[in-house]
């Protein structure tokens, strides 16, 4: 499932795309950011983030300026209409997950309840 317009279950901010762009720089080609939702975290469920290379047929895949962010078919079932974002504050730098989802999250903001 590919995605390129504002239609999409997931959408990333540009900050975000951004942030993504410098990540992947020197990564082989083809490689984008993975995201997933996990069990744990304490608020039940936690993102994960990471560099991948291979796109599986059923993944939703959202590009923006460039880039590629993939999420697993279950991870999708608990992001949809979120937005991933990047945000460069004086408490830190960190990607933030804006989840309709989310009936609460944790002070980390990784890690939610639904």
């Amino acid at each position: 499932m590919s995605s390129t317009d504002t239609a999409s279950p997931v959408t990333v901010s540009a900050n975000a795309a951004r942030r993504i762009r410098e990540i992947l720089t020197g990564e082989p080609e083809g490689s984008h950011l993975r995201v997933s939702v996990e069990g744990g975290g304490c608020s039940g469920f936690r993102y994960e983030f990471a560099v991948d290379h291979i796109l599986q047929d059923e993944d939703l895949s959202v590009e923006r300026d460039g880039i590629r962010v993939v999420v697993d078919p279950v991870s999708l079932e608990y992001m949809k209409g979120a937005e991933i974002d990047f945000v460069d504050e004086l408490i830190g730098a960190s990607f933030q997950i804006k989840n309709p989802n989310a009936t609460a999250g944790c002070g980390c903001g990784t890690s939610f309840s639904i």
